[in-house]
């Protein structure tokens, strides 16, 4: 085509992107020539999971908020791959809560078929990212860690998947200053047993507190308290476990809350959220939203309305994942390769508000699982990426939150049934509460 267009990191969303134009290619597409740009060592985003905390090797930040132990918290047929099952991969069926290793040789079966790793510039950190109204085109600024080397390619377009679980959202609590324990936000969090026989304090109710605490619980915590601002998380959790309100000051290795009570806490772990961070683009360039459904100023949940030749992929909050960043990735291939056409700024616009608007009126979180569905569908009925059964993938998902109620620690030993191959997944050898070993080779023996 005579295009050149940069990714912006070779996690599930910017590998999305990659095998999008790869599978135009295999149908005979004449595709544009693609350059991702990947800071770690390795593709797989927070899914390449590493020890280091702070900062790597050569200074940069690190990148992953992946902890030993993770296991998927929602069931895998709500994430399958369309063009690629977990049964391909495997050779057989698997159990539908799949831990950290075993989803990451999943991401990287896809793409190693695929063949595309010799597009990726890996350990080349984009530095800076700059567009010229006159040519329309991008420069790309990065750095090659391994020869200490920074340059300046041009681009027809950008597509930023750098993620957004990255960079930690860190309150302040009158004394933190002084407590005797250890404090840490999650992004930091690498292993629960490292809290074994410890009280521990979680501030937050998003899925990193839920999750967490379960591990620390799993491996041998003594207790857990979970503070939250608005509403406690509500399950019915195991008896050494409490939700207060929120954290108000910390006296030494007392915490007091906003009801007036306290706890002796041995630390303190912050489950906080993450912010938006893209320190690679100028003001102009750089996508503001909230962690939403609606992402703002994305025509279509992808394209950048002030800037519509830069995309963004895998921006939203999110119930779906992997299918949902390939709808998008293969949406955004179509337009750069123009056979989707991008409406004026009015038009791109108004598609902001109306989705808006429709996520402000929805009542629950079922409400929130069809929302994305049928988003994931719009997109993918104007592409050819494949069609698979995303009213399905819903009931996966609320049949999980369902689960989640009943019992919090025991939901991942539900089985729920692949959309993509019509077959139900079987029963883990191990009730998740006592297969304390995380590894590939011990969760697919049969």
């Amino acid at each position: 085509m005579g295009k050149r267009v940069a990714v912006i990191g070779a996690g599930p969303s910017g590998l999305a992107q990659l095998r999008a134009f790869q599978s135009a290619a295999q149908k005979g597409a004449d595709i544009p020539e693609v350059v991702c740009f990947e800071k770690q060592d390795d593709w797989g985003g927070l899914w390449n999971y590493t020890w280091r905390t702070g900062l790597d090797e050569y200074g940069e930040p690190v990148h992953g908020s992946m902890y030993r132990y993770l296991w998927s918290n929602g069931p895998k047929e709500g994430l399958e791959f369309a063009d690629y099952s977990f049964e391909e991969h495997f050779g057989k069926q698997i159990a539908s809560y799949p831990p950290r290793a075993v989803l990451f040789d999943y991401i990287k079966g896809r793409v190693e078929k695929a063949d595309v790793r010799g597009w990726i510039r890996f350990r080349n950190p984009v530095r800076h990212v700059s567009y010229d109204d006159g040519t329309k085109q991008f420069t790309v600024s990065a750095h090659d860690l391994v020869e200490d080397r920074e340059y300046s390619e041009v681009f027809d377009h950008v597509v930023v998947a750098n993620g957004h679980f990255s960079t930690p959202n860190v309150p302040e609590f009158d004394g933190l200053d002084r407590f005797n324990g250890r404090v840490l936000h999650a992004h930091d969090f690498r292993d629960a047993v490292e809290f074994k026989d410890k009280d521990i304090l979680i501030i937050g109710t998003s899925y990193s507190a839920e999750d967490i605490g379960s591990q620390c619980w799993k491996y041998g915590c003594k207790s857990i308290t979970v503070s939250h601002r608005t509403a406690p998380m509500g399950y019915d959790w195991p008896d050494n476990w409490q939700e207060v309100p929120l954290l108000t000051s910390v006296d030494g290795n007392t915490c007091v809350f906003k009801d007036g009570t306290t706890k002796e806490v041995d630390a303190i772990i912050l489950c906080t959220g993450y912010k938006h961070h893209f320190p690679f683009m100028p003001p102009a360039l750089t996508l503001r939203t909230a962690n939403r459904l609606a992402a703002a100023d994305l025509y279509k949940g992808v394209v950048f309305n002030p800037n519509p030749a830069l995309f963004y992929l895998g921006m939203q909050d999110q119930w779906y994942t992997f299918n949902m960043f390939d709808a998008q990735a293969w949406y955004v291939r179509d337009i750069i390769m123009g056979t989707i056409s991008v409406p004026d700024s009015a038009a791109r616009e108004q598609d902001v508000v109306d989705r808006v608007a429709a996520e402000d009126a929805l009542e629950d979180d079922y409400a929130c699982i069809r929302y994305q569905g049928d988003y994931v569908k719009e997109l993918i009925a104007d592409t050819d990426y494949p069609s698979f059964d995303v009213d399905g993938a819903n009931e996966a998902f609320f049949q999980w939150k369902k689960h989640k109620k009943v019992n919090i620690m025991t939901f991942r030993d539900n089985c729920y049934t692949s959309v993509i191959t019509g077959t139900l997944a079987p029963v883990h050898h191990t009730p998740w509460k006592d297969a304390l070993d995380d590894s590939m080779e011990s969760y697919l023996e049969n």
